[in-house]
């Protein structure tokens, strides 16, 4: 079980680091806006992802023993102000985000450059920093409400970034505006349930919420607010069949935001709905309430098929990895569902790698988008022989996205399959293996396409920037790296799992 240790505020440094993640990139994102300056927009940029990043990892040694750090803003004590509170969850999920973000800002460097007109890069990095803030926030907040607030900074943002890519396709506005009512509709159903929250039971702080809704589980209000924060949080997740907005929205985003996209927000709403389950409405809520059988587990496991399926029938590969993102998205709820430990630790570990691994796979794209002009698989057709580094870089991360063995993406699907076996569910773990196929065809679809046929005609290569292709050997190295070393991800989601199921002693 967690400890039980909290550490509170002290005037060092040290002390200041959660606000400090939250900070420094807020403040960076206007900065670029005032200077104006498009040549300091992307160091600016990248020097506060970085500085995100190593606080992130800080962060995470501090909690790594299952302690916690709670931070009080402006000296107000919860639950009367708001509260930043930092444990091995969410310090996890600090560190995938800030680390996607500092290695797509690289990446993004070169991207932006031809995909952007010169007079609109500015404003991409300050939204992008604005966008990155508000997944921070929702990830480190201990305020309820606060998480709408920062889970409408970060949508906000990202409309306006994906409508960006109607520089090159206008389809981009639709998908944008798709996106703007769907997010608006989930966030409207969250603010909602957190409002009945209130009405409940007077406070908006989470540790101080679960306390209070304790011995409120047959309350009509507490049960109308946890199916509207399920309902709303869905949305953001993309749970099948509320997964509409997101196809089209990572099509036709700009290659570096759905590298960034694809690899940090849906795993932040997973966070968010993790922490709601767990330490809001802790274990015996969920226990009283069929919520797991009749929605967690039949809607994950059609995500897993149905989704799987049709990523297989798609002719572009930017959809077909958007439709396999809703079909992943499945294991991480199924591992919820089975409320145990090895479950939750299966889903945190998922939860990383396959962000890092989506990562590399949106970036891999991106480089055959702007050398070959799009991402259909025709013209991909022999991309292997004339673009081998990059095409080597997608088989890994394809393969991890299977599952094998040696990968990332094995140990989580392992670690589900024996959380499945440890209930004597053992259908289930038949159905992941079974789903496990389905990713096998359609990665082949793309090797098939890249190695074995013969490249399209017209289309002339172009030099690579190796400020794209650092950044997509690094998410494809920590693809093999995280399959062999497994002592931080084992012991950070064990560690996880031990204080989300911990309920609201967790949280102390």
């Amino acid at each position: 079980m967690a400890s039980e240790t909290v550490h509170h505020t002290a005037m060092t440094l040290s002390e200041h680091l959660p606000i400090l993640e939250i900070l420094v990139p807020f403040v960076a994102a206007p900065l670029i806006v005032f200077i104006g300056r498009r040549d300091l927009a992307w160091p600016i940029a990248f020097i506060a992802s970085a500085a995100s990043f190593v606080i992130a990892g800080m962060l995470l040694s501090q909690v790594i023993d299952g302690s916690v750090i709670s931070y009080q803003l402006g000296g107000w004590a919860p639950p009367l102000g708001i509260e930043y509170r930092v444990d091995t969850a969410n310090a996890f999920v600090l560190l995938l985000v800030s680390g996607i973000s500092t290695l797509v800002l690289p990446y993004a460097k070169a991207s932006v450059a031809r995909e952007l007109p010169e007079s609109a890069q500015t404003l991409f990095y300050a939204l992008f920093l604005l966008c990155f803030t508000g997944l921070l926030g929702v990830t480190i907040t201990g305020d309820a409400f606060n998480v709408f607030v920062f889970l409408e900074i970060s949508s906000l943002s990202t409309y306006v970034l994906i409508a960006q890519g109607a520089h090159r396709d206008k389809r981009a506005l639709t998908a944008s505006y798709n996106y703007l009512i769907m997010g608006t509709i989930g966030a409207t159903f969250f603010v909602i349930g957190v409002g009945f929250l209130y009405m409940a039971t007077g406070t908006l702080n989470m540790a101080d919420l679960a306390d209070r809704i304790e011995n409120q589980y047959d309350s009509r209000t507490v049960r109308a607010a946890f199916a509207f924060i399920m309902v709303g949080m869905g949305l953001k997740v993309a749970i099948f069949p509320l997964h509409l907005w997101l196809p089209n929205a990572y099509t036709y985003a700009p290659s570096a935001i759905t590298s960034f996209l694809a690899a940090t927000a849906t795993k932040v709403a997973i966070y968010v709905m993790l922490r709601f389950l767990f330490s809001v409405f802790q274990p015996g809520f969920l226990a009283e309430v069929p919520t797991l059988d009749l929605i967690l587990y039949p809607f994950a496991i059609l995500a897993m098929f149905a989704a799987s399926y049709t990523a297989i029938l798609q002719r572009d590969l930017k959809r077909m990895l958007a439709y396999s993102s809703i079909g992943q998205v499945g294991y991480m709820l199924l591992g919820i569902a089975l409320l145990s430990e090895s479950g939750l630790m299966a889903t945190m570990i998922h939860l990383f790698n396959h962000g890092i691994t989506k990562a590399a796979l949106f970036m891999g794209v991106g480089v055959y988008v702007l050398n070959g002009g799009g991402s259909f698989y025709h013209n991909l057709r022999g991309r292997g022989k004339t673009m081998p580094w990059t095409s080597a870089a997608m088989v890994v991360a394809g393969l991890s996205l299977i599952g094998v063995p040696g990968t990332a993406g094995f140990l989580s699907k392992w670690l589900l399959v024996e959380a499945t076996l440890e209930q004597g569910l053992w259908p289930i773990a038949l159905l992941i293996v079974a789903s496990s196929l389905l990713a096998v065809i359609y990665v082949w679809k793309l090797i098939e396409t890249l190695y074995l046929a013969q490249p399209a005609e017209g289309l002339q290569d172009q030099n690579v920037p190796l400020m794209m292709m650092i950044p997509l050997w690094v998410m494809a190295l920590a693809c093999i790296y995280f399959g062999f070393d497994t002592d931080i991800t084992l012991s950070a989601a064990r560690s996880a799992a031990e204080g989300l199921l911990a309920g609201s002693a967790g949280m102390r």
